[in-house]
């Protein structure tokens, strides 16, 4: 199954809508705590409304606590970053993946990029940032399904 990764969510909006992608498309999510907000936070269960309940959903107290875990079951960490190489729709994704997306106030500090088997990126116009990261998890997590059927 694939998995998506939010890596210390900062923005329970965002985190919500991802969280509901999640439970329509059938992806597990695996959080990466610290957050920037309490996980069980109001904010969280309304932009999540009522697919929450849909959506297997397992938190980690720590990068070091999910690159244990990530190893013992022999996962591959695929990181979405402005500074991937390669972009989305040119990866070969695999069906037990887990897709991971930065903070969005930060993105993932040097460690985390070491620790990722590919780093991809969505390309986009010289000279802006990046995508709201729900809609940059959207877009990958789609390609992502739709290579694995």
């Amino acid at each position: 199954m694939l998995r998506l990764a939010l890596y210390q969510p900062d923005i329970p909006q965002n985190t919500g809508t991802m969280l509901r992608m999640a439970a329509c498309l059938g992806l597990a999510v695996e959080i990466v705590e610290p957050a920037g907000f309490d996980v069980s936070d109001r904010h969280l269960r309304r932009s999540g409304l009522d697919y929450l309940d849909h959506v297997a959903i397992t938190r980690h107290r720590s990068f070091a606590a999910f690159g244990a875990w990530r190893a013992e079951a022999g996962i591959r960490l695929v990181l979405a970053t402005t500074a991937g190489a390669v972009p989305y729709t040119d990866f070969a994704f695999r069906r037990d993946d887990c897709l991971m997306v930065g903070r969005e106030s930060a993105g993932v500090p040097e460690a985390v990029h070491a620790a990722a088997d590919a780093r991809i990126v969505v390309p986009i116009r010289p000279g802006l940032r990046s995508l709201n990261v729900a809609v940059a998890a959207a877009m990958i997590a789609g390609e992502a399904l739709r290579q694995v059927g």
